[in-house]
């Protein structure tokens, strides 16, 4: 394969990375942390850039990629998480929030206060969609649509905001707030989360591959090989644009308070470009938003057409974009209410997940190590899902707390770790046991 081949996947797979949250998340992170900056930011990064590459590499290894990983736990369980997986990063989450944010960021602004914004939402989302199944009918040619000219156009937008933001910005870092004043790394670690990379990639693995065996290409390893190069193209921008808007909110943070991401990008954009800028900024969030819908929906367009045979790739895109339409005129509150808390659920298993991949000949395949290993997490993280949702539960909640790193968010990890420990020890004694009845028959 040809290396401008390789680079236009590269680019192609940015691009269905680089969504709402990758654009939102960076720059509050650099307001909020303040002189705790450079910690915080690599926390995030690597959720929001190491574990994303981490899944995509994990799934290029294995073939039948995240479907044959979770079947190492259970088949019934790698059905059922791969396909909560899919509709929470396609229609039911991730879809109508890059699908609204395109709106409050592309569209929004430049209305006059005399027109319903309902209306023209419906009338948004009515194009934004008609293009997405357009473009998202044919996987063979994302590459070209995304990779050769929407992701060019994408990161000349990105290189101006942020040069413009490098020239005109050097307020000094302003004290970290109360979040970041302590465990600032922690923090920006579970900010990641927010980017819903990782659990894109369990996804978009299947759209690269795909890309890649196209192109003749069939050799595991050179699969393998080939999504790497991929990957660490589109690990390096993301990585480059995260520290360039980070460093953009913190130099920001002098300028006054801010809600969220979208307030400060609002007003530097504003600040250094005027009215330009606005329009630059509206650019920027609709081209970032429509690739990641693209792609999610081509992903879950070939899981589930290849999970029902009977259901083609055609019919599922309609279904995907369809349901992504209806949720998205519900409005982007609605959406944000549910992300948190199902994210904080679905990471830490994600995480057990793809880490024990890398491990699996260390411990012969055993299952046993993964189903304890996710039974021990899935507790904790669903415990760490309710109390996001404002649960607390009683006595149960009372030990979650006092288990370590709890308070930072990450009381999942000693969980995960005794639950590895376990189904060490059972697969062990179960492989020793029958040459113990062996001998015990000869005796």
């Amino acid at each position: 394969m040809r290396r401008l081949d390789t680079l236009f996947i590269g680019l192609m797979l940015f691009s269905m990375f680089f969504g709402a949250g990758n654009l939102i998340f960076p720059p509050f992170l650099g307001a909020q942390s303040g002189t705790s900056y450079w910690l915080a930011m690599a926390g995030f990064i690597i959720t929001g850039v190491g574990l994303p590459f981490a899944v995509l590499y994990a799934v290029s290894l294995v073939k039948g990629g995240a479907q044959t990983i979770g079947n190492r736990v259970h088949p019934v369980f790698s059905t059922v998480f791969m396909v909560v997986v899919y509709l929470s990063i396609g229609p039911f989450l991730a879809i109508p929030r890059n699908a609204n944010v395109a709106y409050e960021m592309g569209v929004k602004p430049f209305l006059g206060q005399s027109l319903n914004s309902s209306l023209v939402l419906f009338l948004f989302t009515v194009l934004f969609f008609a293009l997405v199944y357009v473009v998202s009918l044919n996987p063979s040619k994302m590459e070209k649509y995304m990779g050769r000219w929407i992701t060019p156009a994408l990161l000349l937008a990105m290189v101006v905001l942020c040069v413009a933001g490098f020239a005109k910005l050097d307020a000094p870092f302003q004290s970290p707030s109360a979040a970041y004043q302590s465990g600032a790394f922690s923090k920006g670690f579970l900010e990641g989360y927010n980017t819903m990379d990782a659990l894109a990639s369990l996804a978009f693995g299947i759209v690269i591959l795909t890309s890649i065996q196209q192109r003749g290409i069939r050799d595991r390893k050179q699969l393998t090989n080939y999504t790497l190069k991929a990957g660490l193209i589109a690990g390096v921008l993301l990585s480059l644009i995260y520290v360039s808007l980070g460093l953009m909110g913190a130099r920001m943070a002098a300028s006054g308070s801010f809600e969220n991401g979208t307030d400060i990008l609002s007003a530097a954009s504003t600040l250094l470009l005027g009215q330009s800028g606005k329009t630059l900024l509206g650019l920027i969030f609709t081209l970032a938003c429509f690739t990641t819908v693209v792609g999610l929906t081509s992903a879950c367009g070939q899981y589930f057409s290849n999970l029902m045979p009977k259901a083609s790739y055609k019919s599922v895109v309609l279904a995907v974009t369809l349901a992504g339409f209806t949720l998205s005129n519900l409005g982007l509150n609605q959406i944000l209410k549910v992300s948190v808390p199902f994210l904080v659920t679905a990471y830490p298993l994600t995480i057990v997940l793809i880490t024990l991949t890398f491990f699996h000949r260390f411990f012969k395949q055993a299952k046993t190590v993964y189903g304890c290993a996710l039974l021990f997490t899935g507790v904790f993280a669903v415990i760490g899902g309710l109390n996001a949702f404002g649960l607390k539960l009683g006595p149960v909640q009372t030990m979650s707390d006092l288990l370590p790193l709890s308070s930072v968010g990450l009381g999942w990890v000693v969980p995960a770790l005794a639950g590895t420990a376990a189904g060490l020890a059972i697969s062990r004694f179960r492989s020793h046991t029958p040459a113990v009845e062996k001998e015990l028959k000869v005796s």
